[in-house]
């Protein structure tokens, strides 16, 4: 058995839960005279995981959808493009898994407010000066 793909800390993913399939290449090592198979496919059904909890494959459905996919073909060794692969598949489902943090919101400063003040009558001069002058009579 290898080692399960470490997604986050403490949420190993185990292999058998990645089917990897391979194909030709159109990058470098797909065009040999004797031809491999180097272009690696590493696709995740996140519905039929048993790693993940209900939370966080409704996380990862609401982000990335039911199949999450990572395709390498940079390296000439499918060994290499397989590392590829797998590590951008666990780049995936981190960022799909990551809570962001909740903003805490703020108020203007002063200065920026004088600022956006100093604009708008900037603005309203500017366009002051475009209209007709008044008809004196």
């Amino acid at each position: 058995m290898e080692d399960p793909l470490e997604i986050a800390p403490g949420l190993p993913l185990p292999l058998d839960e990645v089917v990897l399939r391979t194909s030709r290449s159109s990058g470098p090592g797909g065009q040999h005279a004797n031809v491999t198979a180097s272009r690696v496919e590493a696709v995740f059904d996140v519905d039929a995981s048993q790693a993940l909890s209900e939370a966080q494959k409704a996380r990862v459905l609401a982000r990335l959808g039911p199949r999450v996919t990572a395709v390498a073909q940079d390296a000439r060794s499918q060994a290499r493009n397989r590392e590829l692969a797998l590590e951008r598949l666990r780049e995936r489902l981190a960022a799909a898994l990551a809570v962001p943090r909740p903003r805490r919101a703020t108020r203007p400063t002063a200065a920026s407010r004088r600022r956006r003040a100093a604009t708008k009558q900037r603005q309203a001069e500017r366009k002051q000066a475009r209209r007709r002058p008044p008809a004196d009579d």
